[in-house]
């Protein structure tokens, strides 16, 4: 993979930048925007770039650092999922406490924003509380955000608990947008200012970069990331206005600042010191991009990853068409065509190829793309899935092991399909990915062959895949695991609506 950023300059850079903003301050209260760990999208984009680099960051200055995590008390309550885990906030909570532990960072609370005792919030506020997790709930705040009078008052964030805070930096975050992150931290100051204390605030937010032209690929690849949003970049206007210079933010961020500046200057009592949107940022990801041209590419190539993962939302029921619209047109202005991607007319071809005994087989055809540019092919079969035929060729390529060597023995597949068959009734005989590399587990244990295939997963980290059709929530995941960028044909498996 040929590398377009530096990571160890960004962590350097980011981790000065961020002390020498604190020094403002008493205490700095920093919005996290994006994802705190495992951000893949900024990986893709960035090549050299670490996907836990923000957390990385907070490690290097953890001795003045503490967290606490937003959640939207109605994303709790309709169950809402983040998509590339496939798994609800309320557990993304509970998961990113465990990972921000894992790197010895001090996890204040959470706070349950917009709680109006919503019942699955409620059960979701016991469960924390009874494994030793303060907990915090934060009701609506009466005017917010445009009645500046209400809100800087013992009406609006007056009437929300204080969140007590032992560290002068305090990382606010949160599983998903819209989570309540910025109220927070307002409110913190709110009360901070009520206490004699100096409090700021700061917002890290990885994307758009601003000091990146506003139709550089880079940016274009967030508005294509988050067209369900429907965020804009745009010119900051503030910042060209005070100091003749041109930066990029977004469209929530601009219109919000006239009255996120009047909060601040009313809890303050004092001028703020941000001018401009740009001004509350603490994001150096631009400076830490060594290859133009590499970050390019990258960026092109996830747009159109992003295409079809938007059309494929849309077709599952998640996404509205003025999404779909959205990206349509950010390929057509950037001249992109879904056959950029390599994998996908290789994918589509391989599938043309039809065998009359098998219904599926047609439709369910997968390309994996290898580090060294060679495309592997699987299909679904009696046997297996076409993810999973892809894998276990790919890994047979990686390991030179001829293609007619079967390294899975009827004797351990035979069980694995009658169980599936005869105890639990699945419709869906074909194993899938997760299920042969389970029986080539067992396989290892008397097959040297197995074992040493089996070894060859890590290099599959990288690549690139493409299905003919919609993988299910299993298979997707075995792909990000093994960290694979899969993409697919926004097209069903089969006619079935569940497929159990």
């Amino acid at each position: 993979m040929k590398i377009g950023f530096d990571h160890n300059k960004y962590l350097e850079e980011q981790s000065k930048y961020i002390l020498e903003r604190v020094n403002n301050f008493d205490k700095l209260y920093i919005e996290f925007g994006g994802k705190l760990i495992g951000d893949l999208h900024a990986k893709r984009v960035l090549p050299g770039f670490d996907e836990n680099a923000k957390i990385k960051v907070l490690s290097h200055i953890k001795e003045k650092v503490e967290v606490v995590i937003c959640v939207y008390a109605g994303d709790i309550e309709r169950n809402k999922v983040r998509g590339d885990l496939g798994i609800t906030y309320d557990m993304e909570v509970m998961r990113l406490i465990d990972d921000l532990r894992g790197y010895n960072l001090d996890v204040n609370s959470v706070v349950i924003t917009r709680y109006e005792d919503q019942p699955a919030a409620t059960i979701f506020i016991n469960k924390l509380e009874r494994r030793g997790i303060k907990v915090y709930r934060h009701r609506s705040t009466k005017g917010y955000p445009t009645d500046v009078d209400t809100i800087v008052s013992e009406e609006g964030f007056g009437a929300n608990p204080y969140i007590e805070t032992k560290k002068p930096i305090v990382v606010v975050t949160a599983p998903g947008p819209n989570s309540g992150k910025l109220g927070t931290c307002l409110s913190q100051l709110y009360h901070e200012s009520r206490l004699g204390k100096t409090a700021g605030y700061s917002k890290y937010e990885t994307f758009p970069v601003w000091n990146l032209p506003l139709k550089h690929p880079v940016n274009i690849a967030y508005e294509a990331a988050t067209v369900d949003l429907k965020d804009v970049n745009m010119i900051d206007s503030f910042h060209l206005e005070k100091y003749g210079e041109t930066t990029v933010n977004y469209n929530r961020d601009i219109e919000l600042f006239p009255v996120l500046k009047k909060i601040i200057e009313k809890i303050t009592n004092k001028e703020s010191m941000f001018q401009s949107p740009t001004d509350m940022g603490v994001n150096r990801v631009g400076f830490g991009i060594i290859d133009d041209d590499v970050v390019r590419d990258a960026s092109y190539q996830e747009i159109i990853r992003r295409y079809f993962k938007t059309l494929c939302e849309y077709k599952k029921g998640t996404l509205d068409k003025d999404a779909v619209s959205r990206i349509k047109l950010i390929m057509e202005e950037l001249e992109l065509k879904p056959e950029d991607r390599k994998v996908v007319t290789i994918a589509r071809k391989y599938g043309e190829d039809k065998d009359p005994n098998c219904v599926l087989c047609e439709r369910n055809a997968v390309a994996l793309e290898l580090e060294n540019g060679k495309v592997i092919t699987g299909k679904f079969s009696e046997l297996m899935n076409g993810s999973a035929a892809a894998i276990l060729n790919a890994i047979k390529e990686l390991a030179e092991i001829q293609d007619d060597i079967h390294l899975i023995s009827p004797v351990v597949l035979e069980p694995i399909i009658n169980l599936k068959r005869n105890i639990l009734n699945s419709r869906n005989i074909a194993l899938n990915a997760e299920e042969v590399l389970m029986a080539l587990s067992i396989s290892a244990v008397t097959n040297p062959l197995a074992q040493y295939a089996l070894r060859r997963l890590e290099g599959l980290k990288g690549c690139q895949a493409h299905s003919t059709v919609i993988l299910s929530k299993n298979d997707e995941q075995v792909f990000r695991k093994l960290g694979i960028d899969v993409t697919c044909e926004p097209e069903f498996q089969s006619t079935n609506l569940y497929e159990g």
